[in-house]
């Protein structure tokens, strides 16, 4: 699935130089096949839109084992988003940069998406410059 997420944002992650790094032991994950879909391509639109003018830019999409869960997330080196803000975020026409296109609904989407399928899913960056980890879990 990340793969397939992948290949429908290639065009924008090539032009933008961004290397895309997929862990190979991703989780098997049972759900609704085109909205957990929708979560990854969300995720990865947001880490090339987010990017800022990073040198060397970077997205990794992998997992970790964390307190008893699977963690499964989506790792950039792009602007980062300051611990004030990282719930709000996930708001419904919430947007934080008015500067980069975008409608404020793709993170409720996919907040939403992974709450139906009874995860959780939040933010881990340390601010501003420092790139952002979006983390989400999903029930075995």
């Amino acid at each position: 699935m990340a793969h397939d997420a992948l290949k429908l944002l290639a065009e924008p992650i090539t032009e933008r130089g961004i290397t895309v790094e997929i862990a190979p032991d991703l989780p098997v994950v049972f759900g609704d096949k085109i909205r957990l879909l929708e979560v990854l391509q969300n995720l990865l639109d947001n880490a090339v839109r987010f990017m800022g003018d990073q040198p060397e830019p970077h997205i990794k999409v992998a997992s970790r084992f964390d307190n008893g869960n699977t963690v499964c997330y989506v790792e950039d080196n792009g602007i980062g988003i300051a611990k004030a803000y990282q719930e709000q975020v996930f708001g419904l026409f919430n947007r934080l940069n008015t500067t980069v296109d975008g409608t404020g609904i793709g993170l409720a989407l996919v907040k939403r998406i992974i709450e139906m399928h009874g995860g959780s899913i939040w933010i881990e960056s340390e601010g501003d410059g420092h790139g952002s980890t979006f983390c989400f879990t999903l029930p075995e």
